[in-house]
């Protein structure tokens, strides 16, 4: 059995962005020569999500949308964590989204559904974060 890992690196430009980072799982496992197995994609941070769903640019719109309903970032007040920082929407909203993902490797291809993507949710950017893509198999 084969195994690889790589972080990417991510330093948005927002507080909360949605980056689709498909392609570049796609190249760690090109590069991994794995045929058949399972990829792991983790956001190692506290704040920051992994999630599968559709690259549709309304759907993105009406995550931000939902997910600044359920945890708002303001007024920073309202959070008994915000006394150490003023992330801890950023906290709620990343337990949501989900920390990880894991999908099949078949014949070399991440093996997803009709119009899967993964995505890097980013909830209290402005700073230097990673991701990490584990991949085990044959």
């Amino acid at each position: 059995m084969k195994s690889i890992r790589k972080y990417l690196y991510f330093n948005t430009d927002k507080r909360m962005e949605l980056i689709n980072i498909t392609n570049q799982v796609r190249e760690v496992l090109q590069e991994s020569g794995i045929k058949e197995g399972l990829c792991l994609v983790n956001a190692m941070h506290i704040t920051a999500s992994v999630f599968i769903n559709d690259d549709e640019s309304g759907l993105h719109q009406d995550y931000k949308k939902w997910l600044e309903e359920l945890a708002p970032h303001e007024p920073v007040s309202q959070y008994a964590h915000n006394g150490f920082e003023d992330n801890a929407d950023a906290h709620l909203k990343r337990q949501i989204m989900g920390r990880e993902v894991v999908v099949a490797v078949t014949d070399g291809e991440l093996d997803f559904g009709p119009w899967e993507q993964i995505f890097y949710g980013e909830f209290d950017g402005k700073r230097r974060k990673r991701v990490l893509v584990k991949i085990i198999g044959e």
